[in-house]
């Protein structure tokens, strides 16, 4: 039997071997609650999107402000959100998606041409279990959240799902065309969306 807590959502998963008894595994979990307590304490924390807060938008931190007008928009380091408070949060989300999309396009087409592959749509949405993804017939789809982390690693994932264009599998081929379309190693980043990436998901959550 296997238990674990997914730093992503929360969730506690018990895993059960393929003839294992339900009622003995719940009994295991159940002798098991001090360290689903300590493991769910150790999550990141919940942040609500709120008036005042500093938020880090590919890799510059901004300062939310509501004010009075309509509409979402950068004046320096604000971002200035306007309409009723208990509007904020879904309006900044929508403007943070759409964002993430230009510069996920932007920077798409950017490696596009650099591999000289078509790229057929690129979308965002809000995935859990990847940051990026490529279809056989060319539709990439990015979680939006990248548009929370540094610059560079949004970059380094794009020319990671773009390099899917030329190599849909993760030979050394592929790798080495990563590298080639980066200019570097995408290690640093990779290694920052392990320690990093599950605390993007905690943002805009009710706590």
């Amino acid at each position: 039997m296997r238990l674990s807590v997914d730093p992503r959502d929360g969730g506690v998963r018990l895993v059960l071997p393929k003839r294992g008894s339900m009622r003995e595994a719940l009994r295991w979990a159940e002798a098991k609650r001090d360290w689903i307590e300590n493991a769910l304490d150790a999550l990141p924390p919940t942040r609500s999107l709120t008036d005042g807060m500093a938020i880090d938008v590919a890799g510059e931190t901004l300062t939310v402000t509501l004010v009075s007008g309509r509409g979402v928009k950068r004046d320096g380091d604000r971002l200035l959100v306007a309409g009723p408070e208990d509007m904020l949060a879904s309006r900044l989300v929508r403007w943070l998606k759409r964002e993430a999309l230009t510069r996920l396009q932007a920077e798409t087409d950017r490696f596009a041409a650099l591999a000289d592959i078509t790229v057929t749509k690129v979308a965002v949405g809000d995935p859990r279990s990847r940051w990026g993804s490529c279809s056989a017939r060319g539709d990439i789809r990015y979680s939006w959240r990248l548009i929370l982390a540094p610059y560079a690693v949004l970059e380094a994932t794009v020319a990671h799902e773009v390099a899917h264009r030329l190599h849909m599998d993760h030979s050394p081929a592929f790798h080495a065309a990563v590298i080639r379309l980066l200019g570097r190693d995408p290690a640093p980043e990779r290694a920052w969306l392990r320690a990093n990436g599950a605390s993007l998901h905690w943002l805009g959550r009710d706590p």
